[in-house]
């Protein structure tokens, strides 16, 4: 090929023209002035040698000199916390902020990460207006898109950047052009033009940060390392260091590439999952027709981004198949070092950027730059108060987004510190969405290879990642695959999402599905799914759900579990509740179900994704003189969800107890044998509002119970489901989810579950902000919509993140979206919030009137298209009889 023609001699003359792997001062001149903030290693060595003064008592300890804790250590200060004290082993911005590209993009997936980008790129501005050097440029920023799938994704992010007051405007390929003229436009579907985007450099942000921070009395000190975390009662006590002791309140880890080995310096130990991984760009020396301000160029189907450097080009971007390093531990004394560049390995990167500006063939580099950057297993941040340790905070695992998240992370980590929480919902970026496993060293390095390419790579909704799976099973998981079901993962945990016992057939990998923004593949799969849970019977592993086991030999239990829930807890032996667990803004910190097996013995039940953060929210306020015991028992009990009308008759036949609801009612727990087994938690609930049971089985009797159950539902048309069914079920009836609905900024009120809280009972924590919410009126509303004039066969799909509107003003966004099978219309769940005339939100104490007010028109953008969208707070009324009776007989067969 012609251009592979082209890029072969580009080997010598790319290393001809390259400086030395900047190992030396000499070297830094042309990648940033970075040059400014390194000393040689003669005056380094005579700074260790200097005795370092340190203070023996700070309120605040910050690990790492980058940009993160710089940042941090500036708005813990700007609120008045001054008694900081910022620890760099080497020198400020030497780990991986001084080789930082310097791009700030603010477009993002969620409107949570734009407030942080937003708020950085705001700072930013205001602090080179006052002066301080930061080298910002609003320069823009252009992201093209090559294919027809691309541009669906960015019109679902225009959709909901423009309804938020975020500027950004869709492009053909020739206002691309016009705006770029270097680049090659020919294979482009469309773009998006961010007007506010620019660059920086990146360690002058740092360098500012760090400034201003000492302005106002923090201590930042260099040369000195962190070497152990003390505690007492797994709370923060001091900090050793190799210049002496800090005796302290609060720890914060932004230690960068080694934060994961600083959370092994603790005990208990904190679990940072990260890994180090390369990251390259090239630089060229002045290139003619490069304009200063010229636009930042995003090519995510190239896996590229350019950005103007000196008059000429800086190219980087994310390989489909990265190259994780530092298997072992980040190297001694590696500090404003680079690694060794790899001409093959950035051949795949080459090629895309000499396609996307063909002026550079005849271009000459100044540098191949390979640096270390640390990634998480999820692409996202790690930030917030760890579960391990109280008052032991961490802003890690930037992905490569750490300049632009630098001052949001920053501004609201000290919310997190000071206030107890911060102001948004950081929930996907909380270092507690994390479980052991997450942070072993080996899946660290397989999953830190498939991670950097998803960094640019166009992911759809419900794509699974690749590396790193069957890792946690359940009994059941063989049996199943057999049975052709097609596994998700969540924590690590491998789920059934609907069963196609052809795909394995078809040579299909079972954990590795095509995405897409139309209907999905497996749309007549689910609906059959669905309706064998409406009509027959159905079994659903739910295995991975969180388990846990509360007791005390008095009292103690209930008394602990009164205080912590805000329904009540306090009933006869075999009941079962569904209660938030509240903070003290009445947000739901937990949504579980209780089940009491003894008088002071409790069985909780809590979504997978909580496992760690529920632990954590247990033990936090657990009684001091170890009067109540908490375990975690997720791994000793599997879960099966029989579910539909001949549920109550099936469990009958397995077992000698009476499935009638007379005597075994909704809402009750009963310990039964199925089969041979015993030992068996049956609670009548299925957490859809259909007829049945979960049974929680000793996972020894998993197999046993599963293989009874399916001989004996055969004459009832048993079949197995996945959690898809689940979904679709749960949306239909309204039901909201934590974690995908709820949050710790949602409250009962806010979601129609008042009737879960005792607000004429006992004191917990929360119930002084509910009791104020019922008074004046809640700020949001959980809310149904039904699309209308929606076709399910040819429009783009709704999948959450949707903008809402009312008579034409943003009012929210969607939470979670499915097909209703019944109803046969696309359901959306969201919040809604009433504003002022000046846009800004209110509590209302009539939210029901404005929400259902018959004059109101409601509209919701599906990537740029607006449908009307009908909405209901309460449940719908369901009938099967809507649904086509031969689509129900096809779907039998």
């Amino acid at each position: 090929m012609e251009l592979r023609r082209i890029f072969r001699p580009c080997f010598n003359i790319c290393k001809l023209f390259a400086y030395p792997v900047l190992r030396r001062r000499n070297g830094l001149e042309d990648v940033r002035s970075v040059c400014h903030h390194v000393l040689d290693r003669r005056t380094y060595s005579s700074l260790e040698r200097e005795a370092i003064s340190l203070p023996t008592e700070a309120r605040v300890v910050i690990c790492g000199g980058g940009v993160l804790g710089t940042s941090v250590a500036y708005h813990l200060a700007e609120r008045g916390w001054t008694d900081v004290v910022l620890l760099e082993q080497g020198r400020l911005t030497c780990g991986t902020t001084w080789h930082s590209a310097g791009m700030v993009g603010q477009l993002r997936n969620n409107t949570v990460e734009m407030d942080v980008t937003r708020y950085s790129r705001d700072l930013f501005k205001r602090l080179e207006e006052e002066g301080h050097g930061l080298g910002w440029k609003e320069c823009g920023s252009i992201n093209i898109a090559r294919t027809h799938e691309r541009m669906i994704d960015f019109k679902r992010k225009h959709a909901l950047a423009s309804a938020i007051g975020f500027e950004v405007h869709m492009l053909t390929p020739h206002e691309i052009k016009e705006r770029c003229p270097l680049l090659n436009s020919d294979d482009l579907e469309g773009g998006l033009w961010i007007p506010s985007d620019g660059v920086v450099t990146a360690p002058d942000v740092a360098m500012a940060f760090s400034k201003l921070a000492k302005i106002k009395g923090v201590k930042i000190i260099e040369g000195v390392k962190v070497e152990r975390i003390q505690t007492q009662n797994d709370v923060v006590k001091a900090v050793k260091t190799s210049a002496g002791k800090i005796n302290c309140e609060y720890f914060v880890n932004c230690a960068g590439q080694w934060s994961r080995e600083v959370g092994k310096l603790s005990t208990p130990k904190v679990r940072v999952p990260l890994h180090a991984c390369e990251h390259y760009y090239l630089v060229t020396k002045p290139v003619e027709g490069v304009d200063r301000m010229m636009p930042v160029i995003r090519d995510f189907d190239g896996y590229i981004s350019t950005r103007e450097w000196n008059g000429g080009i800086l190219a980087g971007g994310f390989e489909p198949e990265a190259r994780p390093v530092f298997h072992t531990g980040v190297p001694d004394k590696f500090e404003f070092q680079l690694l060794q560049e790899d001409w093959d390995h950035f051949e795949i990167l080459l090629e895309q950027v000499l396609h996307r500006y063909p002026i550079l063939e005849r271009a000459e580099i100044r540098q191949l730059v390979n640096g270390p950057e640390s990634f998480t297993p999820d692409s996202n941040w790690i930030l917030g108060e760890s579960a391990e340790v109280y008052n032991y905070y961490v802003a890690a695992g930037m992905n490569s987004r750490g300049i632009v998240g630098s001052g949001g992370i920053g501004k609201y980590m000290a919310e997190w510190i000071i206030d107890g929480q911060p102001s948004i919902d950081l929930w996907q970026y909380d270092v507690r969405r994390y479980v052991g496993h997450h942070n072993n060293r080996q899946f660290l390095q397989a999953r830190t290879r498939e991670v950097v390419g998803h960094q640019y790579s166009l992911r759809y909704p419900g794509e699974e990642h690749q590396s790193g799976r069957k890792l946690r099973t359940s009994p059941l998981h063989t049996r199943l695959e057999v049975s052709g079901a097609c596994f998700g993962e969540t924590m690590a945990y491998e789920r059934p999402m609907w069963f196609d016992p052809d795909k394995r057939e078809r040579g299909e990998d079972v954990y590795n599905h095509q995405g897409c923004f139309n209907k999905p593949p497996w749309f007549h799969i689910v609906q059959a799914e669905y309706m064998a849970c409406k009509e027959r019977v159905c079994l659903i592993d739910m295995s991975s759900f969180a388990k846990f086991e509360i007791k005390s030999s008095g009292k103690e239990a209930v008394e602990y579990l009164q205080y912590l829930c805000s329904n009540d807890v306090n009933l006869e032996t075999g009941s079962i509740i569904h209660t938030g667990m509240q903070n003290i803004l009445g947000g739901f910190e937990n949504d579980c179900s209780i089940a009491r097996l003894g008088e002071n013995y409790f069985f909780m039940i809590s979504p997978a994704t909580q496992q760690t953060r529920a632990l954590s929210w247990l033990h936090r306020h657990l009684p001091t003189d170890g009067s109540v015991q908490v375990r975690d028992v997720t791994s000793m009990f599997s879960g099966i969800n029989v579910i539909g009308p001949h549920a109550q008759q099936l469990l009958a036949d397995v077992t000698d107890v009476s499935t009638n609801k007379k005597d075994f009612n909704v809402m009750t727990c009963k310990v039964i044998d199925v089969g041979h087994a015993g030992g068996i938690r049956a609670m009548r609930l299925t957490h859809t509002g259909e007829d049945g049971f979960i049974l929680y089985i000793p996972s020894e009797y998993t197999l046993h119970v599963y293989d009874t159950l399916m001989d004996a539902g055969k004459d009832y048309g048993i079949r197995n489901a996945g959690y898809y069914a689940l979904r679709h079920l749960r949306i239909e009836k309204s039901f909201a989810y934590w974690g995908l609905d709820l949050n710790a900024y949602t409250t009962p009120l806010e979601c129609g579950r008042e009737f879960r809280v005792k607000l004429d009972g006992d004191d917990f924590i929360g119930k002084e902000a509910l009791v104020k919410q019922k008074k004046e009126g809640v700020g949001q509303k959980f809310v149904q919509f039904i699309l209308e004039k929606f076709d399910v066969e040819n429009d783009v799909w709704p999948w959450g993140n949707e903008p809402i509107f009312r008579n034409g003003r943003y009012v929210g966004k969607t939470s979670t979206c499915g097909y209703g099978f019944t109803l046969n219309r696309m359901v959306c769940l969201g919040f809604i919030r009433d504003y002022d005339d000046n846009g800004q939100p209110i509590m209302n104490p009539n939210i029901y009137e404005y929400v259902m007010d018959k004059h109101a028109v409601y509209e919701i953008d599906v990537a740029g298209r607006k449908y009307l969208a009908k909405p209901g707070i309460h449940t719908p009324k369901l009938a099967l009889s809507v649904v086509d009776p031969s689509l129900l007989a096809s779907l039998y067969k």
